[in-house]
């Protein structure tokens, strides 16, 4: 059967798939990314992994994969297909098109932006299925965000669209590692909620904690989640002001809150539009596998659609 390799690199794991021609899953695995074992160790680690799922199709369905789609955090140049930075993973310029292919016997590879992978998938297949213009944003770590047209994630002409988490919304605030100064993920994202409500307790407590405490009722949960969710507003009208989408997918950790973040986020939002047209609010509906089924579609767009009949050998 004609299949594709699907590979989502993650800080901690690394996702992956042999996905068919209508998209079902063949075979799924997991393994770790190995960071601690260095950069160079990780970029060997991803080159193994796809290499062991080649086989496996090989072994399995009677041919070798036919395309590769790759999912990496950081900054990406998807263009040259080149892993251009990663605090997390500690690479820079790792052209990681050139070495899987290799590694793979000269077959098409995509590399692509993990948030954007995974809000094409999103967008696709998932919550914004149908939606012509959506924006997806994930509330983890950090923010970011996939600007998606016709079924199309927008990368920018540096690698840098979507980076929504670096929109200033507190000029002069809170200073970000990334040099600025009140971007909206020093407010917003569940890391940010996690550190402002372990300073209001006292405690070591995370995001998940706290909006456990604002469904509880508790008045200092209420007051860190209403500031966030104010801020998250503030960022979120400024992309609808520029973007004009259809659907707004909202994914990651802190959307995990369910109506918890949903229903007064929808609320400020509404406050905040005067001549916008306000889009549908939505949660993912992918979770972790998104980044693996995005890749997945990268995959099979690197091929004809002629190309996505089921061969066997």
């Amino acid at each position: 059967m004609k299949h594709v390799i699907a590979l989502d690199v993650g800080g901690t794991g690394m996702k992956a798939a042999l996905v068919g021609p209508d998209g079902t899953l063949l075979h799924q695995a997991r393994r770790p990314t190995g960071r601690e074992h260095g950069p160079d160790a990780v970029v060997e680690g991803i080159l193994d992994f796809a290499a062991e799922l080649r086989a496996h199709g090989t072994t399995h369905h009677g041919t070798p994969a036919a395309a590769a789609g790759v999912a990496v955090p950081g900054i990406v140049d998807e263009t040259h297909g080149t892993a251009a930075y990663s605090a997390n993973l500690g690479w820079r310029d790792v052209p990681l098109r050139d070495l899987l292919a290799d590694r793979l016997g000269g077959i098409p590879v995509a590399l692509g932006h993990d948030v954007r992978t995974g809000g094409l998938a999103e967008g696709r297949i998932g919550a914004g299925r149908g939606a012509d213009r959506f924006l997806f944003v994930a509330l983890g770590t950090g923010i970011a965000g996939a600007i998606g047209v016709d079924g199309r994630v927008e990368a920018g002409a540096h690698g840098f669209a979507g980076e929504i988490g670096h929109v200033v919304v507190r000029p002069q605030g809170t200073p970000c590692p990334c040099g600025q100064r009140g971007c909206l993920e020093r407010y917003a994202s569940a890391a940010a909620v996690s550190e402002a409500w372990s300073a209001a307790t006292g405690r070591d407590v995370d995001a998940a904690d706290c909006a456990r405490a604002v469904a509880a009722g508790d008045p200092r949960a209420r007051t860190v989640w209403d500031r966030a969710i104010a801020t998250l507003a503030d960022g979120l009208i400024t992309a609808l002001t520029l973007l004009d989408p259809r659907t707004l997918i909202i994914g990651g950790g802190l959307a995990e809150a369910g109506e918890t973040l949903f229903t007064p986020l929808r609320d400020a939002v509404r406050e905040r539009v005067t001549f916008q047209k306000p889009p549908s609010i939505v949660p993912a509906a992918l979770g972790d596998t998104a980044g693996c089924l995005g890749a997945g579609l990268l995959a099979w767009d690197l091929l004809d659609t002629t190309d996505r009949t089921e061969v066997t050998t």
